[in-house]
């Protein structure tokens, strides 16, 4: 890449996130959009059109652009993200990862051996609430952490579980407040896992909640932490953080009569609203421009897919587990 020059970016896989990232790169000012590849020609060939693009086989595009998204479904990444690596292409993946985490790691030892970046899509990283939010954490100190990402069913097919495609993003986000090993995990979920609930607790004694749903007939995207000192409160979907403290009590004398008074304080922190993907994508040319780590790593990638497994697997299992028998 020349200095100065417009980084030449290429997405493959053009379903409904894929087509997000071809727009994202057609709208930022330092990529030029050089072409899409999907398995489906007529969706790519769609989007090339709507886009200002062209449609490419594979290798000719890995053999044309400096930065590639992949956005195919989960069980093709390995092999479409090892063949990116081996032209030389820096590489953005989105969530999960990849399926087997033991694959995910040849991938990262892959890319370092090429020197290849290796980023990994957990765009809640990049909502503007959590990148301010990440600021102001060390901070606080942290006693527990509460994470629900609800809504309504989606009229899209799926095969992951509500922990797969939903819970995922606050793992991520929640080890990375935390940066702690986790000890202990519960899980618990309905028969098709379309409602989970998991517990952890890290090795400092932090707690952590989350809650993911895609039955619940209501939006939500809302992350709390109760701190010692105070309680944060991050609103996703409306890129808002509000700091709860409590100012000191006080007894006040009126007409003779002594009241208690106690008064709650919330900071409304001010947040710079942007669209998440194109902070995620910005920053992953910025990584593979400049040669320096992403901000979401393949490491970051495989400790949320491994919490990820461990907790679909629990709430699968505890939905089979037979009620206790009736006391007499």
């Amino acid at each position: 890449m020349s200095k100065g020059a417009p980084v030449h970016a290429g997405v493959i896989g053009v379903g409904t996130m894929g087509q997000n990232h071809a727009r994202v790169y057609r709208e930022l000012p330092e990529t030029a959009l050089y072409g899409v590849y999907d398995a489906d020609r007529d969706r790519a060939a769609q989007v090339a059109e709507t886009y200002g693009t062209a449609v490419a086989p594979m290798g000719e595009l890995l053999d044309a652009v400096d930065v590639v998204s992949v956005a195919v479904p989960t069980q093709y990444h390995y092999e479409t993200v090892r063949e990116c690596i081996d032209a030389g292409v820096d590489v953005l993946v989105e969530k999960p990862f990849v399926e087997d985490p033991a694959k995910g790691r040849k991938l990262v030892e892959f890319a370092a051996e090429r020197g290849v970046t290796l980023q990994v899509g957990h765009i809640e990283r990049f909502n503007p609430a959590t990148r301010k939010l990440m600021e102001i954490v060390d901070d606080l100190e942290i006693i527990a952490v509460d994470a629900r990402r609800l809504g309504p069913p989606i009229d899209r097919d799926i095969d992951d579980t509500a922990v797969m495609d939903l819970m995922i993003h606050d793992l991520d986000i929640v080890t990375a407040l935390v940066d702690d090993e986790v000890t202990s995990v519960d899980a618990i979920g309905n028969h098709d896992v379309d409602y989970a609930a998991a517990n952890l607790q890290f090795d400092s004694g932090i707690v952590a909640q989350l809650t993911a749903s895609r039955v619940t007939q209501e939006k939500e995207r809302q992350l709390s932490l109760s701190a010692k000192r105070c309680r944060v409160k991050v609103d996703y979907i409306e890129q808002t953080i509000e700091i709860h403290r409590q100012s000191l009590p006080e007894y006040v004398e009126e007409d003779g009569d002594v009241t208690y008074h106690h008064e709650n304080i919330v900071e409304r922190v001010s947040v710079e609203k942007r669209e998440p993907l194109k902070n995620e994508l910005s920053a992953f040319v910025e990584a593979a421009t400049e040669g320096t780590e992403p901000v979401v790593t393949g490491e970051d990638g495989l400790r949320a897919l491994r919490l990820t497994r461990t907790i679909d697997d629990l709430a699968r299992e505890r939905t089979s587990v037979d009620p206790p028998a009736p006391t007499q």
